[in-house]
C-alpha cells in the first residue's frame, strides 16, 4: 500500500476542545482537525481517546485524499507533538501516553518522533523556542510554567479546582458567591455583587444561588464564567468586588514568583507570557500582576502571544524537525 509522509502533527488538547494540525517542514497547514475536550481527568479515559483519535482522523480527512477513511494510504508521521491538559504527575503521564499511543494505532499512523507535554508546558516551550520564560494561564483554572537558559523547567499551581487554581476564574467567582452569601448573613463587607450575579444566573433570590451550588447543575465553568460579573462590579465601584480582584493577582503573583525562584530568574532576562481569559479580559488582575512581577524581576519581558496555543505547539515541532535535519546533514 502507498504511504503518505507527512512531517508534522501538533496536537492541542484541552479541557474544552482538542485541535490538530498537519503542515511540512515550513510550517505550511496541510490538514486541520477538531474534537471536544480531552482532559481526561475530566471526561474519562474512554472519551478522552476517542476525542484525540476523533481530531487526527478528521485533520487526516482534511489533506483532501479521499473521502473514505478506509482507502486512505497508511501514514507516516516524522514527528509528532502533543500538549494534553491532566498531564500533571508521572502517573499521568502513563494513562495519556497510552491513550495517545492506543489513538495513533487505531489510526494505524506510525510516527518517528512523539513528545508529549502538558499543554501549558508545550505552548511555552513552542513560543520561546527554548529560551528563558515563564508562561501564566489564568482561565477557568490556573497554571504557571517555566524555563531557564540551562532547559531546567518548573511549574506551580494548576492542581484543579478542588485543591487549587487560586487566581483562575473559577476561584473568582467562588470568591464571589462567598461575599453574596456572607454579606446576605450579616458577616461581610458590604457589597452589591449579588445585582450582577442573580440576574446573570436568572435567579430572584441569595438562597437560589445557594440552592445551585449544590445542586446537579452546578458546574466549574459556570462559577468560573463569574468572574467577568466581578470585573464589571469593580468598574463600578464596588469594594468588595476590586478586593476579590486584587486577591487573585496576588495569588497569581506568589505562584509567578515561586517558579522564578526555582528557576533562578530573578535578575535575569525572560519571556512573560500571560494568557488565559482571566488575564487577557480583567485588565485590573493583569495590570497589578504585570507591576508585581516586574517590581520582583527587572528584566522580565512581556511578550503577548499571538493567535491560538496550538500555533506554539506547531513552532516546537518545526524546532524539532529542523534540529533533526541539521543533524542528518
Amino acid at each position: 500500500m502507498k504511504k503518505r509522509r507527512i512531517p508534522l502533527l501538533a496536537f492541542d488538547g484541552g479541557g474544552t476542545k482538542s485541535i490538530v494540525v498537519l503542515t511540512d517542514r515550513e510550517g505550511n497547514v496541510l490538514g486541520q482537525g477538531k474534537a471536544g475536550p480531552c482532559n481526561y481527568q475530566g471526561v474519562g479515559k474512554k472519551k478522552a481517546m476517542r476525542e484525540i483519535a476523533h481530531a487526527i482522523r478528521e485533520a487526516i480527512l482534511n489533506l483532501g485524499i479521499t473521502e473514505d477513511l478506509a482507502l486512505l494510504p497508511s501514514i507516516e508521521i516524522d514527528c509528532a507533538v502533543f500538549g494534553i491538559a491532566g498531564l500533571d504527575t508521572e502517573y499521568d503521564r502513563e494513562i495519556i501516553m497510552e491513550m495517545v499511543k492506543d489513538s495513533l494505532c487505531l489510526l494505524t499512523i506510525q510516527v518517528g518522533h512523539l513528545v508529549v507535554h502538558n499543554d501549558g508546558l508545550a505552548a511555552l516551550l513552542g513560543s520561546t523556542e527554548g529560551q528563558p520564560g515563564v508562561l501564566v494561564i489564568a482561565g477557568t483554572g490556573s497554571i504557571v510554567f517555566g524555563i531557564n537558559e540551562f532547559g531546567q523547567t518548573g511549574r506551580t499551581g494548576g492542581w484543579g479546582h478542588r485543591v487549587g487554581d487560586e487566581g483562575s476564574g473559577y476561584w473568582i467567582g467562588k470568591q464571589a458567591v462567598t461575599a453574596i452569601l456572607r454579606t446576605n448573613d450579616g458577616r461581610g463587607d458590604a457589597t452589591r455583587l449579588h445585582e450582577w450575579v442573580l440576574p446573570h444566573m436568572g435567579f430572584s433570590h441569595v438562597e437560589d444561588l445557594f440552592n445551585w451550588v449544590y445542586s446537579s447543575d452546578y458546574s466549574v465553568d459556570k462559577l468560573g464564567e463569574l468572574s467577568q460579573l466581578v470585573s464589571l462590579a469593580a468598574i463600578a465601584g464596588d469594594r468588595e468586588a476590586n478586593r476579590i480582584l486584587f486577591a487573585a493577582s496576588g495569588e497569581l503573583f506568589v505562584s509567578v514568583r515561586a517558579i522564578i525562584q526555582q528557576l533562578m530568574l530573578t535578575d535575569k532576562p525572560f519571556k512573560l507570557i500571560l494568557q488565559g481569559g482571566v488575564l487577557r479580559n480583567i485588565s485590573l488582575v493583569r495590570k497589578q500582576l504585570i507591576s508585581q512581577i516586574e517590581e520582583y524581576a527587572p528584566q522580565a519581558q512581556i511578550v503577548d502571544m499571538q493567535g491560538e496555543p496550538i500555533n506554539s505547539i506547531i513552532s516546537m515541532g518545526l524546532v524539532y524537525l529542523k534540529s533533526s535535519s541539521s543533524e542528518l546533514n
